[in-house]
């Protein structure tokens, strides 16, 4: 393993920039390195190597000599990956659907524009579900993205592709979206880090899928790294408003490293009253409770009321303020949807099940508009009261799943409510991070949500530091088949390497 590989985002940065490290050999280490995994993984699905490789050099011209033509950035000639739902000027710009499927973006996304004047380099897109639609990556454009702790499971989604690619060494850092759960589900099945900003801390400007429409930000883009400690960087980089996106706000990232763990109070909530949780889920939760206890952090003894009726009242926000789900994967046409579904199993449809399900979902609650409208109310009340009792100094401890990594396609036979435990942080548009915390008896990360008032990120940044401090950031993943199921049963589709050109 190539120790540049091991390093984050920041440790890669100081090396750039003090010599000790060229620009040009840690792209080349983790081009390198993606060009080793990705058969497996099939997690970038869009390469631009040789305009990475081109940056690089010129990054490491910018600090030649004796005297540096220009300030450096602070992730000057560091690379990274970004999600493929975030415009890349001149790249694809698909979601995954098959109607986009010769879309490329006009214009890069401020997110993605921000990263590149710190200096970041692009090496390329990543893989997600059609349309962002569920969580498991996979679509009829670029096919499915593999855990590389186990290749017959998911890695998540809908940053599936980022969670992979990160967590197997190909890229010290990414950026995701969420929705729904979206950054935090993958970077917990795969055993990075990741952060749902508080709504409306980053803009969503040039996503697809649009945002939700209205005045609240229930969709976020945020980092995802291997460490933790990037956060923070990462967040202060692309955050801020851009004068388009008009959910977006000014919510300054306060200093993390001056945040007093022995004042916090810890309130550890291991399940929803919804979702069966997995022993080992919620004594990994429980656990981490005990790690801040231990740190000085004050335990607390909350419940927390309506969070098991979290997923309805995220499906009827989205319905209520969202595009309808026919409209994202349909390009614009309409979608015969029993005609669809009857296609699926003979592999006719140009649409996966777990859309096919959603819009299934969705055409329910609009012919329960009342109780649609009754659903949607809650999530404002549901925001109070976790605010009310977490207060400025409170943190609450969190599922991410149920369940460390599903195989693929149990993501909707295994608890189709799983999403619950993460969209309730979505409708209340609270900041929500994720950090690894050990393995569980299969050898599949296992990891923990940490969820603080809006304008809060810096509470949810320092525990997971903390915590990380404690536990160790995994190692880099070496793409494996984990054990089959019986008969032959697990079905994998190849994958494919990722496209050089656009």
């Amino acid at each position: 393993m190539n120790e540049v590989l091991t390093q984050s985002a920041t440790e890669l940065a100081n090396h750039i920039a003090s010599g000790a490290l060229s620009s040009t050999e840690v792209v080349t280490a983790h081009i390198d390195r993606i060009l080793e995994v990705n058969p497996s993984l099939n997690a970038l699905v869009v390469a631009r190597f040789d305009e990475a490789l081109a940056e690089a050099r010129e990054a490491d011209k910018a600090i030649s000599g004796k005297k540096r033509s220009r300030k450096l950035g602070p992730l000057h000639g560091v690379p990274c990956t970004i999600k493929e739902f975030l415009a890349v000027e001149g790249m694809p710009h698909t979601a995954g659907v098959w109607a986009r499927r010769d879309e490329r973006a006009s214009r890069s996304a401020p997110v993605v524009t921000r990263l590149r004047e710190a200096g970041a380099i692009i090496l390329g897109l990543t893989n997600a579900p059609e349309g962002g639609l569920w969580y498991e990556s996979n679509n009829p454009v670029y096919g499915r993205t593999s855990n590389p702790w186990d290749l017959y499971r998911t890695s998540g989604g809908s940053s599936g592709g980022e969670g992979a690619i990160i967590a197997a060494g190909g890229s010290p850092f990414g950026i995701g979206s969420d929705v729904g759960g979206s950054i935090r589900i993958p970077a917990s099945l795969c055993g990075i880090s990741g952060i749902k900003p508080t709504g409306g801390m980053v803009p969503s400007t040039g996503h697809f899928p649009y945002p939700p429409s209205g005045e609240v930000a229930y969709m976020q883009a945020g980092p995802m790294a291997r460490d933790a400690r990037d956060l923070k960087t990462l967040l202060r980089i692309i955050s801020g408003p851009d004068g388009e996106d008009p959910q977006c706000r000014d919510w300054p990232l306060k200093a993390v490293d001056e945040v007093d763990l022995s004042k916090l109070n810890v309130h550890a909530l291991p399940g929803n009253g919804r979702a069966w949780v997995r022993k080992s889920v919620r004594k990994a939760v429980e656990d981490a409770a005990d790690v801040l206890t231990d740190l000085g952090a004050t335990p607390m003894d909350t419940e927390f009321p309506n969070l098991s009726r979290t997923f309805e009242i995220w499906a009827a926000v989205l319905t209520e303020c969202g595009d309808n789900y026919a409209d994202i994967v349909g390009g614009g046409q309409p979608i015969p949807l029993v005609r669809q579904m009857l296609a699926y199993p003979v592999g006719r449809s140009h649409h996966s099940a777990s859309v096919l399900f959603m819009m299934a979902l969705e055409r329910v609650l609009e012919m329960l508009p009342s109780a649609t409208s009754s659903l949607a109310e809650e999530a404002d009340r549901l925001r109070a009261n976790i605010e009310a009792v977490l207060g400025p100094t409170g943190v609450l401890l969190h599922p991410v799943t149920s369940r460390t990594a599903p195989r693929h396609r149990a993501t909707l036979i295994g608890n189709p409510l799983d999403p619950g435990l993460t969209t309730a942080f979505n409708i209340t548009t609270l900041p929500a991070a994720v950090v690894p915390v050990g393995f569980d008896e299969s050898g599949l990360p296992l990891s923990v949500q940490i969820i603080a008032r809006r304008g809060h990120d810096h509470l949810c940044l320092a525990v997971a530091e903390a915590l990380q401090s404690h536990y160790g950031r995994l190692p880099i993943a070496e793409p494996k088949w984990g054990k089959p199921l019986p008969f032959g049963l697990q079905l994998h589709l190849p994958s494919s390497s990722p496209s050089q050109k656009p």
